[in-house]
């Protein structure tokens, strides 16, 4: 069975396409939304989604999420005995995914399609990949967010002609692209965005409000009471999409702090982070050669699109209202099942092509020499300019600088800057040549082929010899290689993740132990119901269980809303 799976910063979907069209599998806790954190037991075991969530606040040394931020560099996290790349992170909320999809079909799932955001460079998607690899199965097509968000909107469904703008607006990443549909093809005509820039940024902003409000520094909270914060605050976040001022309450230490701010002094305080997305939303339109009046719809989707400041600004730029009728939490994972049903050529589904453009410049570094003949090294040369349509390979030709060289060095970069040390580089490639030979003798072709991918591939073949070449990007710091890949396989496969049968326990447990480290007025309470249910959990009796979780789970939402 082929799966299309939504892998995002602060949650996760996965689904299928089926019989009445693409469908989304709920986890165990009947929700379609898996919180994108994992976290490691006194026993070894990981628990993932909504129960580590709570173990952010409950344990959170032992607990992370937001990791999607760091995929594609080598970053470690130590939970409990031992660390974990981002990709190992990744993969036991894949693992926890595929298990919810193989209760929902019965069927085992072998394949998958994986969204990802339009500005992911190469390392990034090499390592979600990998991520899928670690996980299990094989991950043969990634499809950018705004191009999966379109395809829930049916925009293959549309006349020729139609154009989109999608502004997609996650916890950890913004994108903005412009596609168009013609003659059975959905094409990218234009792709930007921001790969630290979402959600969680407003929720920061409203940290830094709350403790210069309260007079309190961040180093003055520990962890735990900076988790229990937080999330009090993305509570106030949301709900602040429907009224005009938030209430937050919080024991923090001794004391419980009460705070509220409104709809007007949170836009004020995001007016920085606007910008930012103003600047991708520009791009984006001039790089597509289009006016805001020859686009069809304007579609807003992820989570954090729900901020009102987000529909304002979009409203103004454009003059227009975008649409938000599909769920703008689910609308990527939908899309990315109508990608997996035409991967696996579902008769449902008419004939469609997909193109994507190359969200990056891609090129290297040359010398070249100023007008009084002096040699000047560090330039951009790119020989594949964003926003082109991929799959795409473009060829060039490089020489040596000076006679006698041995060999010629092929950095090769990403970016828009014409100086490569503000771009960023992506590895390295060494060429042999003949020293013997004259510089124009010793010409060098390089090839750099892009696919639907996103993956680059880099060739170089000496003229004079025929002699050919080839750039492993693997040797990048940043990503495993394949032996390194199948080493942590082995490693992650002695995790184990508590059966799908125990997790709505598990997570009504860890729920309880938050309540318990930010309640202090009621913890002797909710120490004895956390005794009581595992003793229940003892006896192993299923209906007993479950009308104790039911009332263990009325309890604790009392003891929220006092």
């Amino acid at each position: 069975m082929i799966v299309g799976i939504d892998l995002g910063t602060t949650h996760s979907l996965i689904g299928c396409y089926g019989e009445s069209g693409p469908r989304l599998f709920t986890n165990a806790l009947g929700e379609f939304l898996t919180p994108s954190v994992v976290s490691i037991d006194a026993d070894g075991h990981a628990l993932v989604g909504q129960a580590a969530r709570d173990r952010l606040v409950s344990h959170p040394h032992a607990s992370v999420a937001s990791f999607k931020r760091w995929m594609g560099t080598a970053r470690e996290t130590r939970l409990g005995e031992r660390t974990f790349r981002p990709e190992e992170l990744s993969a036991l909320v894949l693992r926890s995914l595929l298990a919810d999809a193989e209760a929902a079909t019965g069927e085992k799932v072998t394949e998958a399609v994986i969204s990802v955001p339009a500005y992911f460079s190469d390392a990034q998607r090499k390592a979600t990949q990998a991520a899928g690899a670690l996980a299990g199965i094989r991950v043969e097509r990634l499809i950018n967010e705004p191009t999966a968000a379109a395809l829930a909107y049916g925009l293959q469904e549309r006349p020729d002609g139609s154009r989109f703008l999608v502004f997609d607006l996650g916890g950890g990443t913004f994108d903005v692209s412009v596609l168009e549909m013609f003659d059975g093809v959905v094409e990218v005509h234009a792709s930007a965005g921001d790969n630290f820039l979402g959600g969680e940024d407003f929720l920061d902003l409203l940290e830094k409000a709350f403790l210069a409000d309260r007079g309190l520094r961040a180093q003055d909270l520990d962890a735990t009471a900076r988790g229990t914060l937080r999330q009090r605050l993305e509570t106030a976040k949301r709900s602040l999409a429907g009224q005009p001022v938030a209430e937050v309450r919080v024991t923090l230490g001794d004391t419980t702090q009460e705070w509220s701010i409104d709809e007007a002094r949170f836009a004020q305080l995001a007016e920085p982070l606007v910008q930012r997305m103003r600047a991708p939303l520009e791009r984006a339109m001039r790089d597509a050669r289009l006016q805001p009046s020859q686009l069809s719809e304007i579609v807003l989707v992820g989570g954090a699109s729900r901020m009102p400041l987000v529909a304002r600004m979009v409203s103004r730029m454009f003059g227009r209202l975008p649409l938000r009728h599909v769920n703008p939490d689910q609308a990527i994972g939908l899309g990315a099942c109508v990608a997996a049903g035409l991967k696996a050529r579902d008769r449902r589904l008419d004939e469609v092509v997909l193109t994507d453009v190359c969200p990056y410049s891609l090129g290297t570094a040359v010398a070249r020499r100023d007008a009084q003949g002096r040699i000047q090294g560090g330039f951009f040369e790119p020989l594949i300019h964003r926003n082109t349509v991929v799959p795409v390979s473009r060829e060039q030709e490089f020489l040596p600088i000076s006679e006698g060289q041995k060999h010629l060095r092929l950095d090769v970069y990403q970016g828009e800057s014409p100086l490569v040390e503000k771009n960023i580089k992506l590895g390295e490639l060494e060429v042999a040549i003949d020293p013997s030979r004259t510089i124009q003798e010793n010409a060098v072709a390089v090839r750099f082929t892009y696919d639907v991918n996103g993956v680059l591939q880099v060739e170089a073949q000496v003229r004079s010899s025929g002699q050919r070449y080839e750039l492993v990007l693997e040797q990048n710091p940043g990503l495993l290689d394949a032996a390194q890949i199948r080493q942590r396989l082995q490693a992650l496969q002695d995790i184990k993740i508590h059966p799908r049968s125990k997790q709505e326990n598990l997570a009504v447990l860890s729920r309880a132990e938050r309540l318990y480290e930010e309640y202090l007025h009621a913890r002797a309470q909710v120490q004895a119901w956390i005794a009581q249910f595992r003793a229940v959990l003892e006896t192993q009796d299923e209906m007993l269980i479950r009308e104790h979780r039911l009332e263990l789970g009325r309890a604790l939402d009392a003891l929220e809303t006092i």
